[in-house]
């Protein structure tokens, strides 16, 4: 059986438990024993089917007692925006971007004016000083941002 197959077998059936539930609990080594598999193939399946754009999200847990949690989420209708917002951000973000990015986060609606001078206070130079590779914190944090104003989970 080629890889493809296997992927789509192995997507199929987390699909199929998913669709009797928002969320799955899921062991790497159990999935893969059942479809006589790698587990690395489970982790080919889940990072590149069960996307935050494709409506999921992902949370793992490692160790012993580890676990991978797949929940469904429901997208926003204009999530494509952020997507390209996304794709702005680079490995570092500077001060300056970080402002036109939050501004036009607030002018598209995403955000309220509020929020955005909350995000612009954290975000800031003199915040993020102490930090060795403060750009890189600010984009990830941007990046993290952005995944989350994508869907509602609820929380």
């Amino acid at each position: 059986m080629d890889n493809r197959n296997m992927s789509d077998m192995i997507e199929s059936y987390l699909k199929e438990i998913l669709a009797a539930t928002n969320q799955i609990e899921i062991r790497r080594s159990e999935i893969a024993e059942r479809f006589d598999c790698v587990p690395s193939q489970i982790n080919y399946v889940i990072n590149t089917r069960f996307t935050i754009p494709k409506g999921y999200k992902v949370e793992s847990k490692r160790g012993g007692g580890g676990y991978i949690r797949i929940l469904k989420i429901e997208l926003l209708a204009n999530s494509d925006d952020l997507t390209h917002f996304t794709e702005l951000i680079g490995s570092e973000l500077t001060e300056s971007d970080t402002k036109a990015l939050l501004n036009q986060l607030f002018i598209h609606g995403w955000i309220s004016a509020r929020e955005m001078h909350f995000f612009m206070v954290l975000l800031n130079s003199k915040s993020l000083l102490s930090l060795n590779g403060g750009s890189t914190m600010r984009a990830q944090m941007m990046l993290e941002l952005l995944e989350h104003l994508s869907y509602e989970d609820g929380e």
